[in-house]
Parts: structure tokens; sequence; C-alpha cells
């Protein structure tokens, strides 16, 4: 009993937000959140460079994560951020030593025989620099904020070794506080997510002495957006028995990326947005979601990837794609245990690297993600959709219905990795 009393608790915040939408952005909020010089070059993203040596690693972790997720609910929506949690557990690796240090660069999909703990750091530095470039009609905004105890003494190393790699900004405060200290977390939060996420912490324990938050923010445009009046209320079949109306956008003549799998029961569409970054929604036959998912490997994806860049792929189609915001919330403290992260959430973890002053360990994480996809940003006007039929387009392959569960993936082409990530079973559930 002595002994948990001195533990002092490190709670962990992980917000993952994704945003779509395919309005008009202005040319003034490109670079939002681009914490360097507004002049930076580009970083070189070719074979070789520091990002693409972590790709495997963070692909990896993001699907043994999902389908840790699937399995516990097979019927629910999954959505969450890959990269917000490997990044964040990436620095909070940095003040973790001896098993401790291990577990977690292990347990995100690392091979440490084969990569240094100086090239993950490195290649998460290069990532997050990538991804947070200015670019044409795309708004990336990806951090970390650190809240310490103003009593507390950090080790300089892990503070500037935190800000160097990670570029995570510091605050001090009293946890002693716990409405200040609630607001001043809520604010910053609410701040980064452009007020997509409010009110993510209610209360603060007073043995807390630092909390960690991670945020991404993204918003993309459409190479091909929809027109919103072709927008109609359309059937969606969530299961054998369960059909919402959801509406519907329509795309008639536009040439897309798509194939119907010739060894496994789904289509697989890539669609584009402006600047480089890739949506992959995979689309099961109907009742054929689980057969789809055991396959849903790194390497299936590689190969759907490299499939879908050959010109025989890429045909005029006819396209329902549901308008929709799903969102997803998960306790890591509850679920990264299952996958090696044994000491971190308990007294054996060492956290000596961040403070010699006490003994941390991580008492709560939490990870919240949010989807919107839409054609404009607003509402569209809701006409009204006749009775729609399964039509697979293994029967038709010029007509892509996604009336159904789907898999969706985001992915950055230049850096390959996986920015979300996740399954959309009943898109009326937010």
């Amino acid at each position: 009993m002595q002994k948990m009393h001195l533990a002092n608790h490190l709670l962990l915040l992980l917000v993952g937000l994704l945003v779509l939408s395919h309005g008009q952005l202005h040319p003034e909020h490109y670079s939002q959140g681009h914490t360097g010089s507004p002049h930076q070059e580009a970083p070189s993203t070719g074979e070789g460079s520091p990002s693409l040596k972590i790709a495997p690693g963070n692909t990896a972790f993001a699907l043994h994560f999902y389908h840790l997720m699937a399995s516990q609910s097979p019927g629910s929506n999954i959505f969450f951020s890959p990269l917000s949690i490997s990044a964040s557990y990436a620095m909070l690796s940095l003040g973790a030593r001896s098993h401790s240090q291990t577990q977690i660069l292990e347990g995100l999909g690392f091979n440490l025989t084969e990569l240094s703990e100086c090239d993950i750091h490195q290649g998460f530095q290069h990532l997050l620099h990538t991804l947070q470039l200015p670019g044409d009609r795309l708004e990336m905004h990806i951090g970390s904020a650190l809240f310490l105890s103003q009593d507390l003494l950090i080790l300089p190393e892990f503070l500037n070794d935190s800000v160097a790699f990670y570029e995570s900004k510091l605050f001090l405060t009293n946890f002693h506080n716990s409405v200040g200290t609630t607001q001043l977390i809520n604010d910053h939060v609410k701040e980064e997510t452009q007020g997509k996420i409010v009110d993510l912490v209610s209360h603060l324990s007073t043995d807390i002495t630092m909390v960690l938050v991670n945020y991404i923010y993204f918003k993309a445009l459409w190479e091909k957006p929809f027109i919103p009046s072709m927008t109609t209320s359309q059937d969606f079949y969530v299961d054998e028995t369960t059909v919402v109306k959801v509406p519907m956008m329509l795309q008639d003549t536009q040439h897309h990326w798509y194939l119907h799998d010739r060894f496994l029961p789904c289509s697989v569409l890539r669609m584009d947005y402006q600047g480089n970054m890739t949506a992959f929604f995979i689309l099961p036959d109907q009742g054929k979601m689980k057969q789809v998912e055991e396959v849903l490997t790194p390497e299936m994806l590689t190969r759907w990837n490299n499939l879908l860049r050959k010109r025989y792929f890429y045909k005029k189609l006819k396209l329902h794609f549901p308008k929709f915001s799903i969102s997803g919330a998960y306790q890591l403290d509850q679920i990264l245990p299952k996958m090696g992260f044994m000491d971190l959430f308990s007294e054996q973890a060492d956290l000596s690297g961040i403070t010699k002053e006490r003994k941390l360990q991580v008492s709560k994480s939490f990870h919240k993600a949010i989807l919107e996809v839409d054609e404009v940003g607003t509402q569209a006007a809701v006409a009204t959709g006749s009775f729609i039929t399964f039509m697979s387009a293994q029967h038709n392959r010029r007509v892509l219905r996604f009336n159904r569960p789907f898999l969706v993936a985001i992915f950055s082409t230049n850096t390959q990795s996986i920015l979300f990530l996740g399954k959309v079973v009943n898109p009326t559930k937010p």
C-alpha cells in the first residue's frame, strides 16, 4: 500500500482529429499551425529518408491496433489516428528507461535490432516536419503539448529532445488548482483542433504531475469534389436487419482509380486529395467484412496501392458515397497493455528519464478522433430517395455503391504513412 502512494501519475491525453471538408479553403489558412519558417524547403522524402525508415513499423502498429479494436467491437464504427498515438508514445519513450522504453518502442512496431532509437526519433522528426509543410489547398496541423507541475524538476535532456524531435509546447501549471488546469488544457485543445474537440478533460486529480496532449487537424479538398445538388437521401445497410437513411453523394461523370479484387470479395477505391494525401476506401461484398479484415495486412495495402497506380484501373465510374461524420474514443491505458506496453501503466514503469524527483507512471491515456466527409462542408439539401438494392461492383464494375459497411485509410503518399484508419459500420452514429 505504501508503494502505491509513492507513484505520481502522468496523465496522457491523445487527440487524433481529422476533418475532411470539401468547401473553399482560403489561402491565408493553408499554413496555419506550421511552427517553422514559412519559407522552409521540403525535406527529402526519397528512398532512404528518415521518415521512410519508420513507415513499416508505423503501419504494423496501425493494423495491430485496428485488429484489436475490430475483435473487441465487431459491430461498431472504428476510427483513430495511428500516427497520433505512435508519435506521442515515441516522444514519451524519450523519458523511459530499461524495459519500459523497450516495451514502448517494440509495442509501436519497431524492430530494435534493425532500427536504432536515434533512427526512430529522427524518423518522427522528419515525418512530422514533412507533414506540416504548407501545401496547396491542404491544411495539416500536428502537435503535442506538455503540461508540467510547476514544482516538478524535469530533466533538461527530456525537455530539449521532446522539443527538438517532436516540436512539443511546454506549459507550467498548478495541478492543485484542478479547475484552472482543466480550463488551461481544454482551451489549448479546443484552439489547436479548430474548436472540434471541447471539454476533453472534466476532472484532474491532485496527484497528477504531468499531462501530455497530442492533436492532429487535417483539412483537405477532394481532387474531384461532389456536387451538393446531386446528394439524395438513400438507404445504408448496416447489417441484415438494420437499414438507415444517409445523405448519399453522387458522381456519375468522373474517372476514378478503383478495382474489384480478383482474389478477395471486395472493391477498392482510391480518392485523391489536393496535396500529397490519398484515401483508400475498401468495400467488402455483402456479408464479407470479416473475411476482408482477416487479410488486412501491410502487404495487402501495398498491393492495392501498387495496383491502383496502373492506368488499367482508371475508369469512368458511377460512384455513390455517403456523407457522414463518425468519431472514435479509446482508453489506451486499457488497450495498449494488450499490445506489449506492460510496465507503463503499472508501478513497474520506469520514467526516470523525465524526472529523478518522483516515480511516475501513466494513470490514464485517451485517444479521440473525428472524421467528417462531405461535398462542400455544409449540410446539403436532402431530396426524396428511392429504395437502393445491393449492387456489387463484381456484377457491374462501372457502378460502386458504398451503401454497406466499409473500411477507410487516409495515407500520406510522400511519407508512406497511414494517418487515419477506420471502419464505417453505421454512418448515422457519431
